[in-house]
This record gives C-alpha cells, sequence and structure tokens, in this order.
C-alpha cells in the first residue's frame, strides 16, 4: 500500500481518536480544523491577517473558522495594538484549557501506539519522520498546516 494512503489513515486515526476523546470529555463543538488554529495561537496572539499564511488557507477560511471559534468561546478577536486598523487573535481561557487537553489526549495516543508497535519502534518511527521532514524543507520542520475539516 502506498505510504501516502498509510500516513493519511494513520493521521485519520490519530485525529478521530483525539475527537472521540475530547467528546467523552465533554468538549463538544471542537471540530478537527480548530486544532489548527490552536496550534498558531500556542504562543501568543497573532494578527488576523498573518493566520491564513500560517494555515495554508484562504482569508474567507479563516475568518470563517475564527467566526466559529469566538462563538464556541475558544478564542477572542482583539484590537492589533500595533494596528488600529487590524485585529489580533488570541486564546481565551477556554482554548487555553482546552489545549492542554488536547497535549494530555495526544500523549494518551501516543501510549496506544507505543503499546502497539513498542517505544523503541514508536521513537524510530518518529525519528524517520523527523528525517525526511527536515530533509524536505532545508533542515527544519514545516509549520503544521490545514487539510481540510
Amino acid at each position: 500500500m502506498p505510504l501516502a494512503r498509510l500516513f493519511a489513515m494513520a493521521y485519520r486515526l490519530l485525529v478521530d481518536g483525539l475527537h472521540e476523546r475530547l467528546a467523552e470529555r465533554g468538549w463538544a463543538g471542537v471540530r478537527p480544523a480548530f486544532g489548527f488554529v490552536l496550534l498558531a495561537l500556542r504562543s501568543g496572539p497573532v494578527p488576523l491577517r498573518d493566520l491564513p499564511g500560517a494555515l495554508g488557507t484562504t482569508k474567507q477560511a479563516v475568518s470563517k473558522l475564527v467566526d466559529a471559534m469566538v462563538a464556541e468561546g475558544f478564542v477572542e478577536r482583539g484590537a492589533d495594538p500595533g494596528d488600529a486598523r487590524a485585529k489580533r487573535v488570541q486564546l481565551s481561557a477556554r482554548g487555553r484549557a482546552l489545549l492542554a487537553e488536547v497535549e494530555t489526549i495526544w500523549t494518551d495516543l501516543e501510549q496506544d501506539w507505543a503499546q502497539a508497535l513498542g517505544a523503541e519502534r514508536l521513537a524510530g518511527l518518529r525519528n524517520d519522520l523527523t528525517v525526511v521532514l527536515r530533509d524536505a524543507h532545508g533542515g527544519s520542520l514545516p509549520a503544521v498546516r490545514t487539510v481540510g475539516d
């Protein structure tokens, strides 16, 4: 089977597992695409105009996504102190709590993989993927970008 298909299935397995566990823990209304915004905002507020480039999608798609996340209380939109005409987006307290929960669940899911493969093989898989990605991107890891919702 082609690697691309296996990677797509593995990605779907992890994302589906994440959302099942989020639902079990009471996190309703979390869409898969929200994760890309959570990652983009994890280090602090970001100008709204920078999100399309960071996420690899259109301004319209980012605007709709941010609107949905504001409606769910995961992010806040406010004035950009450096540009009165611009807006910036940041995680709300609820968004930071969601991000922390997501990180815990990723760790749990990786433990499931470690049980299936063994910790050493999982570490090898992580290392091999890192090597391939760095090689393809001039020595650094690329940004995680949206793949659809």
